[in-house]
């Protein structure tokens, strides 16, 4: 009996010791349970995390972007996404009033969203700024916004707002750059696991600013579509100003669209008209095709016989008589372009132009620039080589032209355009952009004949004559040119482009300056509506950069330079004058039957035997020394 009842009370023992581990597993799974769902509603739910706390956590920024100056053009800023959890929330109605101040929205349109969310998690509004973060989170602890939450998240202003957008770009929601210099230096300005870096650029935030306030100016005087105003220290090949109006203002993109966010300067390709006559003509005589004197008559058109009785017509904007390239350049001479062109044949003529940089990318840094548009010359027609000399035929960027007008500006050497300076990374190293590349593509006395030439576009018989200064010598060239109208594919006759190149001081440039003036409306003359504004931004940055005011002396001579005439016609029995003549120039020459050459060294023509000058006959030898 007492055995039975010992048998009895260890089963009892055990039955309870079974129901102990039971109830001990079921509060362990319990326990477990209401960890991981703590866990997983914190990771799809951050928006319910103490805002003070999550504060804390916030995510990384990305680095600024600076003028040369260290001005501040783009910043991180933090911001806030508003949530709402609608569990939670205990009066729709009263939270929808006492929001909708604080999120710009009116209580009807918060209440409505609340009524119609199709899930119990909703954005109330993104990117709200700080200070309206710090009254949300002020109204969560005083428990009056029961539901809503907070995720701060790294944000992105533009302190100068529009200035220098198109150049500066901007990001998307996702803090990713999709424009400007935050697409093209993406990777530099994200965080990384060492901090941020600062991306500095080449641009003088005062120096933009003047070319924007002129630019909008000339833009709303002339009904303009568009206006491109652009400046480049020659020397270095820094893009100091970049204007391209209309503009926008990246803190308010959703005002914006594709037109205002285009960086038109590197981006858009058209043809320049008559201010592309400096680099045709600076072509024609640095290759000895043509010189200073070398005479041609504009009777007011251009005409070619091209076979089958068709005869190409180019017509000009004046009767000009007799001109040489220095009347062609002042009088900006179609038919005398044209006819100067024909003096070359096609394959050197392209092969300078390409040299100078039309129909390849700067590589100036800007996102998505063009290359523009130049054929290779077994497509050109018979109509081509003059229409590219007078600036048709043919399309290039802003950036282009302050590339190729670097040459003239730096007797002959060639300087690519940059708009990055240099990066500092979180460590304070720095890093320079050295992109820029110099070559020589001009020889020096044709560079400085061609800003000679420029200098009288300023005077009261050329195109220019309202961009002079009395106390500074400028080296300008007009250009009014036809567009093509898409519609029809032929040149339109109410829409052009007006600009003007100007390049200071004349005699040792440091400033390039280039206005376009697209599709203005009234007046389209490019010496009169572009001239002026170039005039007044020389006047503000010469002063800003110290350039020296009072006129250098000038470049004079007779009106001839000594680049010799290298084709046929040219040389009329005569030793012609060599010097400065490049080697490859040179190759026509030598296969003529009449003419004998013994040429050492490579580069430019230094010394010559026999004397410009001296007959030729059958026992001559032309000895050249080429350095």
């Amino acid at each position: 009996m007492i055995e039975e009842t010992t048998n009895q009370e260890n089963k009892n023992k055990q039955i309870a010791g079974k129901k102990r581990f039971i109830i001990f597993a079921v509060f362990l799974c319990v326990i477990s349970i209401g960890i991981l769902t703590r866990y997983a509603y914190l990771m799809l739910f951050p928006h319910q995390q103490n805002p003070l706390v999550q504060r804390q956590g916030r995510p990384p920024g990305r680095g600024p972007i600076l003028d040369r100056n260290g001005r501040p053009l783009a910043l991180e800023t933090r911001l806030g996404n508003i949530t709402l959890w609608l569990p939670d929330v205990v009066d729709a109605e009263e939270l929808s009033l006492e929001l909708s101040l604080l999120l710009d929205q009116s209580p009807a349109e918060i209440l409505n969203r609340i009524n119609n969310s199709q899930s119990n998690f909703l954005y109330l509004r993104r990117n709200i700024n700080e200070s309206t973060v710090r009254l949300i989170e002020a109204g969560i602890l005083e428990g009056r916004f029961r539901g809503v939450g907070i995720e701060h998240v790294a944000g992105r202003i533009y302190p100068e707002r529009s200035l220098a957008s198109q150049l500066v770009g901007y990001v998307g929601v996702d803090g990713i750059g999709l424009g400007g210099v935050e697409s093209a230096l993406n990777a530099e300005l994200s965080p990384g696991r060492d901090g941020v870096s600062q991306v500095y650029l080449t641009i003088d935030a005062n120096i933009q600013h003047i070319l924007e306030s002129i630019a909008s100016r000339v833009l709303r005087e002339n009904n303009a579509e568009a206006v491109i105003f652009m400046a480049m220290d020659p020397r270095t090949g820094e893009i100091l100003g970049s204007a391209s109006l209309p503009g926008y203002d990246p803190n308010n993109l959703s005002a914006s669209d594709a037109n205002s966010r285009m960086d038109r300067p590197a981006i858009w390709a058209y043809e320049p008209g008559s201010v592309f006559k400096v680099f045709s003509l600076a072509a024609l005589m640095d290759s000895g095709a043509i010189s200073g004197n070398t005479l041609f008559y504009c009777n007011g058109i251009y005409e070619r016989p091209v076979g089958g009785g068709r005869t190409e017509v180019i017509n000009c904007l004046g009767t000009h008589g007799w001109v040489s390239a220095r009347e062609i350049i002042i009088h900006s001479c179609n038919a005398g372009a044209a006819y100067a062109s024909d003096m070359l044949d096609i394959y050197h003529f392209n092969e300078y132009l390409r040299a100078m940089g039309f129909g390849t990318r700067t590589g100036a840094g800007n996102p998505g620039e063009t290359a523009g548009y130049l054929r290779t010359p077994n497509h050109w027609t018979a109509r081509s080589q003059p229409t590219i000399a007078i600036g048709q035929e043919i399309a290039v960027s802003a950036l282009q032209m302050l590339q190729a007008a670097s040459a003239i500006a730096n007797d002959g050497i060639m300087v690519s355009p940059k708009i990055i300076s240099h990066i500092v990374s979180a460590d304070g190293t720095i890093t320079n952009i050295n992109n820029t590349q110099s070559m020589r593509v001009l020889n020096p006395q044709t560079a400085r004949s061609m800003r000679n030439y420029m200098i009288d576009v300023t005077s009261n018989v050329g195109t220019a004559w309202r961009a002079n200064m009395e106390d500074l010598s400028l080296a300008v060239k007009t250009g009014t040119a036809q567009m093509i109208d898409t519609r029809t594919g032929r040149y339109s006759t109410t829409d052009f482009i007006a600009s003007c190149i100007a390049l200071l001081p004349a005699e040792n440039p440091s400033l390039i300056l280039y206005l376009a003036i697209i599709k203005p409306q009234g007046e389209i003359l490019a010496g009169r509506i572009a001239a002026p504004p170039i005039r007044e931004a020389a006047e503000a940055l010469i002063n800003y950069l110290g350039i020296p005011r009072g006129r250098n002396p000038q470049l004079v001579h007779a009106g001839s330079v000594s680049i010799p005439a290298a084709s046929y016609p040219l040389v009329n029995g005569v030793v012609p004058d060599f010097t400065g003549t490049a080697k490859r120039m040179l190759q026509p020459l030598l296969s003529r039957e009449d003419l004998r050459f013994q040429i050492y060294g490579d580069g430019w023509v230094v010394r010559q035997s026999p004397l410009p000058g001296t007959p030729i006959n059958e026992n001559t030898i032309i000895v050249l020394e080429l350095e």
